[in-house]
């Protein structure tokens, strides 16, 4: 839970790519505990590395890495792929001591189990996105978490929305700067692709190991159904596939690490990982046949919990519009 973390802070100090490896590790298992150790590393503790004063790394990384999850709060009913019509708002106080936040968010992940809440909020909607702003909130401070949401897949995922009904929040938690909270969306969020590609890297695997071993255990006409050319050319073309999704992940997470540019990289690793969990996690059920249909095989959960990884921390089309505008300027 602190991989990155300098070890001075309680954490592993690590790199990037060894969280992405750990984030890919655990989706072979269970793509919702991946989740949830992506978005506290890569989002919430990445946030506090980069951005925090040295007072509020000493308080709050500690935490993290040993005892308290992280949510990362920024979508709401109206700033989905437009992240940034946010519409929840901050208020200073007279005393200049406190923000005081109202509104509400959608679709944050890690809310039901967190303690520590990094919250993007408005401080000046005059000034358009120039006053988003990201506050570090606590859930004794007063925020309304509602019932976990009846997902498709990642279920054991918590998925709730949130309330902010005059929660007064400390000058002194303000993460970043008044102002910095796009600059900090923007470049956290760019991370965080990877880490959602390394889940989806892994969520593919993991449906590829489960299924391919009991096509070599289920004979049909005499011989292992694994071992008839149409289906053994489908195994070649899945792990072609998920080989790909690899090196571009591992290659987009080179790049951070090196300090290099990453944007496009990371848009195209999220893309065709999300694109390759959900084409090899549906053949994983076909190649089981009924089995693989049914609950008890475990299989299937893995095509449920894929279908996220089009959808969130960008969309497919999202990442393409990215890649398209890269590839642009490539050739202005």
């Amino acid at each position: 839970m602190g991989i990155e973390t300098p070890s001075a802070y309680g954490g592993s100090e690590s790199s990037f790519t060894s969280a992405i490896i750990a984030i890919e590790e655990l989706a072979k298992v269970d793509p919702s505990v991946s989740v949830l150790c992506d978005v506290h590393n890569t989002l919430v503790n990445t946030v506090l590395r980069k951005y925090a004063t040295e007072e509020q790394k000493a308080e709050w990384l500690p935490r993290l890495a040993e005892s308290q999850l992280g949510s990362f709060c920024l979508s709401e009913a109206a700033s989905g792929s437009d992240a940034f019509a946010l519409q929840t708002r901050a208020s200073k106080t007279e005393d200049g001591k406190e923000y005081v936040l109202n509104g509400t968010k959608m679709w944050i992940t890690n809310s039901y189990e967190a303690e520590v809440f990094l919250v993007f909020a408005n401080v000046d909607p005059s000034q358009g996105y120039k006053g988003i702003t990201c506050f570090l909130a606590t859930k004794d401070m007063g925020i309304q978490i509602a019932k976990k949401e009846e997902k498709l897949g990642i279920r054991a995922s918590s998925t709730c929305s949130l309330a902010f009904e005059d929660v007064r929040v400390p000058e002194a938690n303000v993460i970043g700067g008044v102002g910095k909270g796009y600059k900090i969306a923007i470049e956290i969020l760019n991370e965080g692709r990877i880490g959602i590609a390394a889940q989806m890297l892994g969520l593919a695997q993991g449906a590829f190991d489960l299924a391919v071993p009991y096509t070599y255990q289920r004979k049909q006409f005499g011989q292992p159904v694994g071992t008839f050319q149409g289906m053994s050319f489908a195994f070649a073309d899945a792990a072609t596939q998920i080989e790909t999704a690899r090196l571009l992940t591992y290659n987009a997470a080179r790049l951070k690490d090196a300090g290099r540019p990453f944007v496009k990289e990371a848009a195209m690793a999220k893309y065709w990982s999300s694109r390759v969990a959900g084409e090899v996690s549906g053949k994983a059920i076909e190649w089981m046949g009924g089995t693989g249909f049914t609950r008890e095989s475990g299989v299937e959960k893995f095509w449920r919990d894929s279908k996220i990884g089009a959808i969130y921390e960008g969309t497919t089309n999202i990442q393409l519009g990215t890649i398209a505008k890269m590839v642009q300027k490539e050739y202005e």
